[in-house]
């Protein structure tokens, strides 16, 4: 009576608990991944507060979406997680950059955490095919082609504050250039945490 009284608890364990179904060291590069996501937003939140001070509203409109847009990122990587077995871990946020020289630091500072953001979705990318976890590859793909679109997105309006230069009323041409990138991005369909 004991071993079917046992038996039949270890079954209906098995039914009400999660199966892990990531191994530890994707479940640990995913939550590497978080922070990465996270401190992105926090950096570009201190972007988007230093246009505010400077006057630069279209740029800090722009960098105030980019701060929402990374912690959307990092919420679907928790979602997957929890939703695979695993637990997602809140990071420890250290503090960002507040004070940039001009706007070309500042975007050079914004091309830089995207490059950061990329390595670390490259890294995660190749821990999954080492693992033979197809399916969080396949979740990593649409953080492969977002982190291109960034990445591109950054260097134009780098490429732009170059072409364009910082004297006269250039400034005023590039925070409306990038403003610009904010109302388009306004534009398009939200795309909700539950969706991604």
């Amino acid at each position: 009576m004991a071993f079917a009284l046992n038996f039949e608890l270890d079954q209906l364990r098995g039914i009400f608990e999660k199966k892990a179904m990531l191994t530890s060291v994707v479940e640990t590069a995913l939550n590497e991944q978080i922070a990465i996501e996270s401190h992105s937003s926090n950096a570009y939140l201190a972007l988007a507060s230093w246009c505010d001070a400077k006057g630069m509203e279209g740029a800090a409109k722009f960098f105030y979406l980019q701060s929402n847009e990374e912690r959307a990122h990092m919420l679907r990587l928790f979602r997957y997680i929890n939703d695979s077995g695993g637990q997602a871990l809140t990071p420890e946020l250290s503090k960002p950059k507040t004070d940039f020289k001009d706007i070309l630091e500042a975007v050079e500072s914004f091309l830089q955490g995207e490059l950061r953001v990329s390595e670390g979705i490259n890294t995660l990318v190749y821990i999954a095919t080492q693992e033979k976890d197809y399916t969080t590859l396949n979740f990593l793909q649409w953080y492969v082609a977002e982190q291109h679109e960034e990445e591109t997105t950054a260097r134009n309006i780098k490429d732009k504050i170059n072409l364009i230069g910082l004297e006269a009323n250039g400034l005023y041409l590039i925070d409306k250039e990038i403003g610009q990138l904010a109302t388009m991005a306004l534009a398009k369909p939200a795309e909700s945490v539950q969706e991604k």
